[in-house]
């Protein structure tokens, strides 16, 4: 199956080199392109790409409020960013993008992480992630948490891997078990604990000590 890629940035030459990028690869094609967050909302519920690539700073509605509106609603988010600021990270990350990629990370991690969102994993520029961690370690449990007891001790298993930020494939090797009953066990674990994505099943993790 081909992923479907809409790319909101305001700058036309880093829209045209995601293009370059994303449509060179054989399972991919750029279905859209927009320059602000109001155009990227518009052509989301027009075009329902799979996977949205969005800046944070734009003309109008910007990439943190974008990622808002289209949780929960069919595609992916992965916000493409100059600005590796933590509050933009920890912000996108609660709002239920799926990855955070600095522009800078080079052509070769921005298709990992569409290829990771579309697995189910989340994908962190590599800069971001020891620094995002640290913060997770000492964050306040989220409000929305319910009551660890309510896992099993299979999905205790797989909230330490995915604390550990390990992919679906790697857990599915370490459990010895399908990448398929991987993926349920997470949406499973984050139905349960009120965490939108993986990096809440992570911060959960972290911030009430079930991360070891």
């Amino acid at each position: 199956m081909t992923t479907r890629v809409l790319v909101v940035d305001d700058q036309e030459n880093v829209r045209i080199g995601f293009r370059l990028i994303l449509d060179s690869q054989p399972d991919m094609t750029v279905v859209g392109e927009a320059a602000n967050g109001d155009t990227g909302l518009e052509l989301a519920r027009h075009l329902r790409p799979d996977v949205v690539l969005a800046d944070i700073r734009m003309p109008g509605m910007d990439g943190l409020e974008l990622t808002r509106r289209l949780a929960g609603a069919g595609p992916r988010v992965i916000v493409v960013t100059t600005f590796d600021q933590d509050d933009y990270v920890t912000a996108a990350l609660r709002d239920g993008a799926c990855g955070f990629l600095l522009k800078r990370s080079g052509p070769t991690l921005l298709v990992e992480a569409v290829r990771a969102a579309m697995a189910g994993d989340t994908l962190i520029s590599p800069q971001l992630t020891l620094r995002l961690l640290r913060r997770l370690s000492t964050a306040p449990p989220a409000p929305t948490v319910a009551d660890a007891d309510l896992l099993t001790a299979r999905e205790h298993e797989v909230v330490r891997s995915v604390a550990r930020g390990s992919t679906n494939a790697e857990i599915a090797a370490e459990l010895s078990i399908s990448a398929g009953t991987v993926k349920t066990h997470v949406a499973n674990i984050q139905a349960k604990l009120g965490a939108r994505n993986r990096v809440g099943i992570a911060a959960w993790a972290w911030s009430t000590g079930h991360a070891v």
